[in-house]
């Protein structure tokens, strides 16, 4: 009930029971004057002050509790806009599309990867009783750092060109499935790659054992390749809006470019 309208309503039985008031005055007056009929007037008119009270009661008790609600209200309206801006803001970030973080970069590593299941796994799938094997541990997934609008109309006009905050957000969800493929080739064992893996994979652990790569995720300029972020003119001005955002660096070893991600500052 509006406190408003709890008032209106409280002034009504007021003037109400005042009306009473002035009705039992004339009441006993009459009274002193025809006592023998007045009796039954006088009690139907205490049965229905008495209703007015209970009622008149009721109602203080309810706005006494809705004056209490009030300030409880106010906090939870409060509460309720922030998160909506902190959703906002979250919506702002997240690009249209973004793949599931687990099936999704895992499964397309793998596919770079074509590793050959060794014996022992073409059995494990007729062993229901056994759990799945553990991932290993310490092994952590390549980061996925989106950059938000207020990022990207920071940065300078002629660097941002045609850029839009999807075609970026893309291009990070590929970087960080060619850093995994990378990872899972550094981590296979030997005897489940193809032969003409072995070379690469070699070559790889040799440039993450580097002081500038070690223990960051990293993958080569040559594994640009789709589906969002390609080596054309758009792909290369992405690679640069990304180092100058800090999301990315690059360094030469060898014959090889190398891009490592960076968590943000």
């Amino acid at each position: 009930m509006d406190i408003k309208d709890a008032g209106s309503s409280l002034d009504s039985l007021v003037s109400s029971f005042n009306t009473r008031i002035s009705e039992i005055q004339q009441l006993v007056v009459a009274r002193n004057m025809y006592p023998a009929s007045s009796v039954s007037d006088l009690s139907a008119i205490d049965s229905a002050l008495k209703v007015l009270e209970l009622q008149l009661h009721k109602i203080k008790i309810r706005m006494r509790e809705e004056t209490e609600a009030i300030p409880k209200a106010k906090k939870l309206i409060e509460a309720s806009l922030q998160q909506q801006k902190k959703l906002q803001n979250l919506s702002s970030v997240v690009p249209s599309y973004v793949p599931d973080r687990v099936t999704k970069t895992t499964d397309d590593a793998t596919k770079c990867l074509n590793l050959e299941p060794s014996v022992e796994d073409s059995f494990v799938s007729l062993k229901l009783e056994e759990p799945a094997p553990k991932e290993k541990k310490g092994r952590v997934s390549p980061p996925l750092f989106y950059i938000s609008s207020d990022e990207l109309n920071s940065v300078p006009p002629y660097m941002k060109q045609r850029i839009t905050l999807e075609k970026v957000n893309a291009a990070i969800n590929d970087m960080a499935t060619y850093a995994e493929a990378t990872s899972q080739l550094l981590t296979a064992p030997r005897k489940k790659l193809k032969e003409n893996l072995v070379e690469r994979a070699m070559e790889l652990r040799d440039i993450a054992a580097t002081e500038t790569v070690k223990g960051k995720h990293f993958f080569l300029e040559t594994d640009i390749r789709g589906p969002s972020l390609k080596l054309d003119n758009t792909g290369k001005a992405i690679l640069t809006l990304l180092r100058h955002l800090g999301r990315i660096s690059e360094t030469r070893i060898g014959h090889h470019r190398v891009i490592l991600l960076l968590r943000p500052h």
